[in-house]
């Protein structure tokens, strides 16, 4: 049964959130993704290779489509998913520009940009996920339909393993920079970890809860993000390191990670519509 207040509504405070992320999301897109060759002058940092820039631009492209979902869904269920690992991703993007604040180009606007955004998002979104989330009511929608139980068990399995290699890359950044199959430093090894772990607690986040209607929009985010990141490494693969045979693992691995997740949405959506359909 539904209680009082559980009417599956986004708040205001979310919705205006999620509107005022989108610029700063499609900024750092443009810059990194389709300028990756120009973050010295344009970004709060230079990066190097850009493979790096490239999958950061890539989350936030992911990111745009998220946060415009979430600005403009009617459902605080299908959007909820996706609140946590935004927060992860910038809490340790803000622990990461502490880590390296003499890296950055302090005189820049875009530092000053970041560091407003990355040093009060993680409050932000937590905030607006701890006060929204208790609008869910915790059912099956008409037409809905709840994920195979299996599907939810590889989801929280591959997230685990993403989050681990996330901690591998955010601690021992010595020995990421050893083994990596492109040039890293302690900078954009940890970048790259906070990326690691966004995708990692969004399949958790995504695995825990059976209902669709409640991964469907994550989901769509991680397989545009996915999609770009794959592009970025056909484009970038000049940066990789001929002798790493990681290269190849990492490649195969996006790309089998985008297959599954391209496969579950048709699969889902199929029986949706069928269901849907079939009730008429």
């Amino acid at each position: 049964m539904q209680r009082e207040g559980q009417d599956d509504r986004v708040l205001r405070e979310t919705r205006l959130l999620s509107i005022l992320i989108v610029p700063f999301l499609v900024l750092g897109f443009g810059i990194l993704y389709l300028l990756p060759g120009h973050t010295r002058e344009l970004f709060a940092w230079t990066i190097k290779p850009q493979i790096t820039a490239m999958m950061l631009g890539a989350a936030y492209l992911g990111g745009v489509y998220f946060f415009l979902r979430a600005a403009t869904t009617p459902s605080w269920v299908s959007v909820q998913a996706g609140f946590l690992p935004v927060a992860v991703f910038a809490t340790l993007l803000g622990l990461t520009t502490i880590l390296h604040w003499d890296r950055f180009n302090h005189a820049h606007i875009a530092f000053i940009t970041w560091t407003a955004l990355y040093f009060t998002t993680p409050f932000l979104v937590a905030a607006v996920w701890l006060r929204n989330r208790s609008r869910d009511p915790h059912t099956v929608r008409e037409v809905d339909l709840p994920r195979p139980r299996a599907v939810g068990t590889v989801m929280i399995a591959v997230g685990v393993a993403v989050l681990a290699c996330a901690a591998f890359l955010f601690l021992r950044t010595d020995v990421a920079i050893q083994v990596w199959p492109w040039s890293l430093t302690p900078l954009t090894a940890r970048v790259v970890a906070s990326l690691f772990a966004l995708a990692g607690v969004a399949q958790i986040c995504t695995g825990l809860d059976r209902r669709w209607s409640a991964s469907r929009v994550t989901l769509q985010s991680q397989l545009l993000s996915l999609a770009a990141i794959e592009l970025a490494t056909v484009l970038s693969w000049a940066d990789f390191r001929p002798a790493s045979s990681l290269r190849w693992a990492f490649a195969g691995g996006l790309l089998v990670l985008l297959l599954a997740i391209g496969a579950l949405m048709v699969t889902m959506d199929l029986h949706r519509h069928s269901l849907r359909w079939g009730g008429k």
